[in-house]
């Protein structure tokens, strides 16, 4: 009996393998990607699906291949079971040696890659995307794999008709010139005049760099001195919102200009997504650089950077002298004059990120610094009343605004940094419970505080000094970039240029001339909405409950006809924004 199951389940097994290739072949054929989970959605319209299917590929050949392959098959694994029957027994000393031998092999291979030291993480798809085009990459992906990995994403869809509702709003809104409700044409092409030097680019993204932590909103607690003096020599945004909570979701609203509305896991995660355009590549002529202490193998953000960045040159774990503190590599301190030693010997002009990660638990300060770098203690009832849990989350909060300074101090010496614009932006806040007795209300009470994070632009040579009270988004980050650095790029995405001056941002016919708004979702509380200079409106996507409240002071807004069709336009506005940008996620391929 268990001859006869091997023989039957062997077979079954090699021939799925086989039909899932085939499938695979025509699937890469037909959309050029490898098999994935959506192909699952082709069954709501199997009977389409079929006639399509019958009239595009011999169906007939392919099943008298895989059926002659299934009697090849039989045969094979019958006659090599039959050899397995004849043959002597181990000893149980060699054959215990054997076992051990192939469970170490089948041990690699399922790490996928030379582990040599611990923390590193095992081969993940991703990884594929470090090869040098979309074919190799494609290729090196498995469809076993693939499949299984999208399966999650499966419903990681967008609704066709609510996109195409909403796309005379949003072109309009984002100034879409060549309007096409067909294709759904978001692209916007800016020319600069590309006579002078051309300025280098260090964007900075700061771990937890929630706002209301900081001296600039008037924390008592004095945590960022340094940043606090630095901003009075830029251009600071005081108002600016992350899209949504969480590192992978903050580096991927920055590079891409897309709020990250992937629920309930990440887009980086998603393979389906991870084809991107992205305005550094409208940066001719320059380096590209990327920066960060760790492995960049987290939150799969590796297949985002290598696979739509050109000519990348990617810092990570391991390639730094500095040696690793804790799980997330080496210091912000070392990572900043690491850069800082790479950027100095520049020839041509550089776009750099740098991605910081000191100020998350374990909240590490290297014995190397405290001698330099003086902790600080306060009563737990004192932390908690302006932000902060612990002694160890407030001097690592301190210890970021230190790393900033020395890396500043740094930078001043070297010659690049006369023509450098520095930008700085969080990637997200924190969630405070208690009431800020130095800010409205919605930031405590609708979690505002989760998003809410400091922007600046400083460039001492280049820049005028200001501080700016309107409100933007972290999408808003590269095409500003690209416009103060008179840079040329096409913008695909939702950001928009904050130092515009031709066509002014975000002005309604139905809101305040100039009205600044900023999407916003909160995938915890599972809301919806927009941030304006005034209102914060949210939804939830669950149950459609609504709420508006204001972002100036803690009194109730007062319900009449006004507030109403202000309330009414945020709701359409939110909706247009939420249904575009889960379109996007999927259909922002980066320009070949």
């Amino acid at each position: 009996r268990a001859k006869g199951f091997w023989n039957i389940f062997l077979t079954i097994v090699f021939v799925l393998l086989v039909l899932l290739y085939a499938v695979d072949f025509y699937h890469y054929d037909y959309l050029h990607q490898r098999l994935n989970a959506s192909v699952l959605n082709y069954l709501q319209d199997a009977g389409i699906s079929y006639q399509m299917m019958w009239q595009t590929y011999p169906l007939v050949k392919v099943t008298i291949a895989i059926i002659i392959i299934a009697v090849l098959a039989r045969l094979f694994f019958g006659r090599l079971l039959n050899s397995f029957l004849y043959e002597d027994s181990f000893s149980k000393r060699s054959g215990g040696l054997y076992y051990i031998i192939a469970f170490l092999i089948l041990a690699q291979t399922v790490i996928g890659k030379i582990v040599l030291k611990p923390g590193q993480f095992p081969l993940r798809w991703s990884d594929a995307f470090t090869l040098t085009d979309d074919f190799k990459s494609n290729l090196a992906l498995n469809p076993l794999q693939s499949f299984f990995s999208t399966l999650s994403f499966r419903n990681s869809t967008y609704d066709i008709k609510k996109v195409k509702a909403y796309y005379p709003l949003m072109a309009q809104q984002l100034g879409v010139r060549q309007y096409d409700s067909t294709l759904l044409n978001f692209e916007r092409t800016y020319t600069a005049d590309t006579n002078g030097s051309k300025p280098n680019v260090v964007l900075v993204i700061c771990e937890s760099f929630s706002a209301y932590k900081s001296s600039m909103y008037n924390n008592p607690l004095n945590t960022t001195p340094y940043f606090d003096e630095l901003w009075k020599n830029g251009i600071f945004f005081d108002r600016c919102f992350t899209p949504a909570y969480g590192t992978a979701r903050g580096v991927w609203a920055t590079i891409t200009g897309i709020p990250d509305v992937e629920n309930p896991r990440t887009a980086s995660r998603n393979p389906n997504a991870v084809n991107q355009h992205t305005i550094i590549n409208d940066f001719k002529g320059y380096n590209n650089f990327y920066f960060l202490g760790g492995s960049a193998t987290w939150a799969n953000i590796r297949g985002l950077l290598t696979n739509n960045i050109s000519n990348l040159n990617l810092y990570e774990e391991g390639s730094y002298k500095a040696a690793a503190i804790d799980v997330w590599g080496i210091s912000d301190k070392n990572l900043f004059l690491e850069a800082n030693k790479v950027l100095k010997q520049q020839t041509k002009p550089f776009f750099a990120v740098i991605q910081t990660a000191d100020n998350h638990r374990p909240y590490t300060i290297p014995e190397e610094d405290k001698a330099h770098f003086k902790l600080l203690s306060f009563a737990v009832d004192t932390l908690k009343k302006y932000g902060f849990e612990s002694n160890d989350e407030m001097n690592a909060f301190r210890f970021t605004d230190y790393c900033f300074q020395q890396y500043m101090e740094a930078a001043k010496k070297e010659s690049y940094f006369d023509n450098t614009l520095f930008v700085f932006i969080g990637d997200h806040g924190i969630r405070y419970g208690g009431k800020l007795p130095y800010l409205p209300k919605a930031y405590s009470a609708q979690g505002l505080t989760c998003e809410h994070v400091p922007l600046l632009f400083y460039a001492p040579k280049l820049l005028q000094p200001k501080r700016d009270n309107r409100v933007c988004s972290q999408v808003d980050v590269l095409p500003s970039i690209a416009g103060l650095a008179k840079t040329a790029y096409s913008n695909t995405t939702l950001g928009r240029n904050l130092f515009d001056t031709i066509n002014p941002l975000f002005q309604y016919k139905s809101l305040p001339a100039a009205e600044n708004l900023a999407f916003i979702i909160d995938h915890d509380m599972k809301t919806i909405g927009m941030v304006s200079n005034e209102f914060y409106y949210l939804k939830n996507f669950k149950t459609g409950e609504e709420e508006m409240v204001s972002i100036l002071h803690d009194n109730s807004i007062e319900k009449n006809t006004h507030t109403d069709s202000i309330k009414k336009t945020f709701r359409n506005y939110t909706d247009a924004y939420f249904e575009t940008a889960k379109y996007l996620l999927l259909n922002n391929k980066k320009k070949q």
